[in-house]
């Protein structure tokens, strides 16, 4: 099974390249973030996939995109968020494994409101999060978590100190989160590798490899047993009229994988379709 998450940065304007990155890659699972699309605008016979997804007018919304079947609706915002109007979490089931695809805010300018309203979304997410763990099964959190959890998630640490996608608050709510028992696949794969998600359309910072890793996939213990492969599809990023985004996917095995004596192995993170 492979599943991917990509913020797509306004999916009705990135549609074209959405549809051939559908087309090419064929993703059994995929998370979009970034909707920038109204409920009713989302494109989805356009793509071809069976999908739920929470949009808002002109900012934020997600979307579960799934192949084959339909996947069955849990719910469309974090518990305690009464008053929260942004489009920024959607969770399914889909067959056996529940899937949950979220927009984390930026929060900048830090300090500040928007800053606030970051960690307590963050508390939200690590509270709910606990709850999915508590109750046993395969669960996959993916998506945009806007932070850069270790310097090696940074083209330029000593740049970013005092972002709010970076400041110690976040990352520590990040590594707080991970710490329940949750997998950070990604960084699992290729523990000691700067890999990028993101990249900035300001000072070319693509072609300077001038990036960021803020697309995550949190894995249960069980769902981690089953990892097998991951990496970023960039040149999706490279094409024109792009998302400042590259698609991130992860391939897990149908059964846990067998304990094997570990080897050292280097391994170069895979940034192609497989």
């Amino acid at each position: 099974m492979r599943i991917a998450t990509y913020n797509v940065n306004g999916v009705n304007g990135r549609l074209a390249n959405l549809a051939a990155w559908l087309m090419a890659e064929k993703p059994d699972i995929v998370c979009l973030q970034e909707l920038k699309a109204p409920q009713e605008k989302f494109p989805l016979q356009a793509l071809g996939y069976e999908a739920i997804w929470y949009g808002q007018k002109s900012w934020n919304g997600v979307a579960i995109l799934v192949r084959g079947q339909k996947p069955a609706e849990i719910r469309r915002a974090l518990p305690g968020g009464k008053d929260d109007p942004h489009s920024r979490y959607i969770e399914a089931r889909v067959g056996k494994l529940t899937v949950a695809c979220l927009y984390l805010p930026n929060g900048n300018p830090a300090p500040g409101p928007k800053f606030a309203y970051k960690l307590a979304w963050f508390d939200r997410l690590a509270a709910h999060a606990q709850d999915l763990l508590d109750h046993g099964g395969d669960v996959v959190l993916a998506g945009d978590f806007n932070v850069m959890p270790t310097d090696l998630d940074v083209y330029a640490p000593e740049r970013w100190r005092d972002d709010a996608l970076f400041r110690p608050e976040v990352r520590t709510a990040f590594h707080d989160l991970v710490s329940q028992g949750w997998t950070d696949a990604i960084r699992t794969l290729y523990p000691q590798e700067r890999i990028y998600t993101f990249w900035k359309y300001f000072r070319n910072a693509f072609a300077r490899d001038a990036g960021l890793r803020i697309d995550h996939f949190l894995l249960s213990p069980s769902l981690a047993k089953r990892l097998r492969d991951g990496g970023v599809d960039r040149d999706v990023r490279a094409q024109p009229k792009a998302s400042d985004h590259a698609p991130v996917w992860i391939e897990l095995a149908d059964k846990p994988k067998r304990a094997k004596p570990k080897i050292a192995k280097k391994k170069t993170a895979k940034t192609s379709k497989r």
